[in-house]
């Protein structure tokens, strides 16, 4: 018997975490410290609901593949990109 999987299904957090093999609480975490993998917000209240689209997961966790440690180590050392839109702060005057 195949069974077929819909790569845009909606996962829950539980769904997600038994995807990608750990604690529920982790994603949760790094939601908060803008880590993990990318997710959806239903709604604008805080407890609006999360969900994550099984191809974004599948995405990040193959991103997650590395061949040495020093490998996974230069990676954290390249610096955030800024988004695009952000914009330059303004000089203030100084009175002298």
């Amino acid at each position: 018997m195949s069974h077929s999987v819909d790569l845009d299904d909606l996962l829950t957090n539980k769904e997600a975490a038994t995807l990608l093999g750990i604690n529920p609480n982790t994603l949760e975490i790094w939601r908060c410290k803008g880590r993990g993998p990318a997710f959806i917000k239903l709604g604008t209240s805080p407890k609006a609901g999360v969900r994550y689209l099984r191809s974004a997961l599948l995405a990040w966790r193959a991103k997650q593949s590395f061949t040495s440690t020093s490998a996974y180590t230069a990676t954290l050392r390249q610096p955030i990109s800024k988004p695009s839109d952000a914009r330059p702060m303004k000089k203030r005057a100084v009175s002298a």
